[in-house]
């Protein structure tokens, strides 16, 4: 690539990432027939199932809703030993995807990216990697991922610390030994609440430092029987209609009744098979006016309060995990395995930084207002700066050297949660404005979305695309307008509002993959007519 001529474009397509949507959107390129590269700053496939690879990381979406359903010999060849498989399993998963659709020559590992700088005058965009390598490219799909840049808060001293330091979203391979070791946990997120069981077994000591309570309902999790493996093969055209046609992606049965055509014994009755059943049925599956009547969602909440009461023997424990800040789907509700029972063992204590903030952490320990803790090993579980984090961090320079992070200033402006205005061929599927659904599928969504432009446009003898700033302003106004109406709070990581001096603006499509779905059929109805489509020859001439 690098004696290639000054006008020359070394690969059409160049895919950022090899998460689930960038290796899906590599498969496309290379189907559709165009020259393709995907760089990947891991040295292995997964994207998040390549960098959480701490204890007990797991799907909550079960496992054949979250694979790859175009191929039916991939998902009948592949058997997953559970309905929430782990991150080895999910890693090898894609190792296997890769290997079947033969993808391993189109990836560059270890190239981490530091620039994306758009050219005007041939209508290239110049990739540029930390170790001084370079290409160019027509079209970038920056496919980094919604939980790809972990956060570290800016405590002081952070530095400091001399025994081992681990983010949970930057997790060793060789594994962290905490075996008799002095642990402390900093967060209760959807990953802190994944780590601290397994680290409680296996620690002398675990201290838990929790911010604030989530609403956590039981995994359920279960092995896959052969039986049921046929099952789900004799139901593959099925599963697939479903989850590609789905307004959620996901298998799970919708509500089927109102609160009120249950007696007050019958909720309470309905409430335990909740309890008891698989992940986001919780959410998804609960009544219908779970999210819409207040009265309702406090009698869930009540619920789940009583089961923490009840699991946990220490009232003051207990009372410090029940959320009272939010109500239930206020946040991303994050499900558990054997988390309240934990907080019973005696080599396990909680502390509240609400009650007792972290002042320092010192070279031997944390510093809270309460006193100075000793600690071996401390476990930063404190999430991502979700939705824009990664792509304001690539050095993506578009027309005129306007950088991405600049037009972003004020919060993400995109058309389709895939494109911005000012950064023609520049897509990123699974970043802002993003999936209101089952990841995996959504993103599968805005990945064919892309391919299918791009073919069109070959077909016309076109290759610049560009979105009209009236389209982008119209689209982004529309997801302002549309958040007023969504459970998710602003205290919840989907507006960015864990990130201090990030606008706090909703980073989801709120009207999902229908509203998604309605945009892509007009736009492929009208041959594209509402995008700025043009030649890069009209450029250089």
């Amino acid at each position: 690539m690098g004696d290639a001529e000054d006008n020359a474009v070394d690969v059409e397509v160049l895919v950022i990432g090899a998460g689930v949507t960038g290796l899906y959107q590599l498969y496309r390129a290379r189907e559709d027939g165009f020259s393709t590269v995907l760089l990947e700053a891991g040295d292995g496939v997964g994207g998040t199932w390549y960098w959480n690879r701490y204890p007990e990381a797991r799907f909550d979406s079960e496992s054949y809703t979250y694979a790859y359903v175009f191929s039916k010999e991939l998902f009948n060849e592949w058997e997953w030993s559970e309905l929430f498989a782990g991150q080895p399993e999910i890693e090898r998963y894609f190792q296997r995807f890769v290997e079947m659709f033969d993808l391993a020559p189109l990836i560059r590992f270890g190239t981490k990216v530091t620039s994306v700088e758009w050219c005007a005058e041939d209508s290239t965009w110049t990739v540029s990697a930390a170790d001084g390598r370079r290409w160019r490219a027509r079209f970038v799909v920056a496919a980094t991922g919604m939980l790809s840049a972990p956060y570290f808060p800016d405590v002081v001293g952070r530095d400091d610390f001399t025994g081992a330091s681990h983010h949970t979203g930057l997790w060793p391979a060789e594994g962290v030994d905490v075996t008799g070791k002095r642990v402390a946990v900093i967060g209760t997120g959807s990953s802190g609440v994944q780590v601290i069981p397994p680290i409680a077994a296996e620690a002398a000591e675990l201290v838990v430092y929790q911010r604030t309570p989530n609403w956590c309902t039981p995994l359920n999790n279960q092995a896959l029987s052969a039986e049921r493996q046929q099952e789900l093969r004799d139901d593959f055209e099925h599963i697939r209609q479903t989850l590609n046609t789905s307004a959620t992606g996901f298998m799970v049965p919708p509500p089927e009744r109102l609160s009120s055509e249950d007696s007050p014994e019958e909720r309470q009755a309905f409430y335990e098979t909740m309890w008891n059943s698989p992940g986001f049925a919780k959410l998804l599956s609960n009544y219908k006016d779970l999210l819409s009547d207040a009265t309702i969602n406090r009698e869930w909440c009540d619920f789940i309060a009583a089961k923490v009461r009840a699991i946990v023997a220490d009232p003051a424990t207990a009372d410090r995990l029940i959320p009272t800040d939010h109500r239930y789907g206020e946040k991303r509700p994050p499900f558990v395995t054997g988390y309240y029972e934990v907080f019973n063992e005696p080599n396990v204590s909680l502390v509240s930084l609400e009650e007792t903030p972290i002042t320092a952490i010192t070279a031997t320990g944390i510093e809270t207002t309460d006193g100075h803790r000793e600690f071996d090993v401390i476990v930063w579980a404190t999430g991502f700066d979700y939705g824009t984090g990664q792509l304001r961090r690539l050095g993506v320079r578009g027309v005129d050297g306007v950088r991405l992070e600049d037009h972003w200033a004020d919060g993400p402006l995109t058309h389709l949660g895939v494109q911005s205005s000012g950064f023609p061929n520049f897509f990123f599927p699974g970043g802002p404005h993003g999936a209101s659904a089952n990841v995996p599928r959504y993103n599968t969504d805005q990945a064919d979305y892309i391919a299918d432009l791009l073919v069109a446009m070959r077909e016309q003898g076109l290759d610049v695309v560009e979105v009209p700033s009236d389209l982008e302003a119209s689209f982004t106004a529309m997801i302002d307008q549309l958040s007023r109406h969504v459970p998710f709070t602003k205290i919840s990581y989907f507006f960015g509002s864990n990130i201090p001096g990030k606008p706090v603006k909703n980073l989801l499509n709120p009207g999902g993959r229908p509203m998604l779905f309605t945009f892509i059929d007009d736009l492929r109805n009208e041959g594209y007519a509402s995008l700025k489509l043009s030649s890069s020859k009209d450029a250089e001439s």
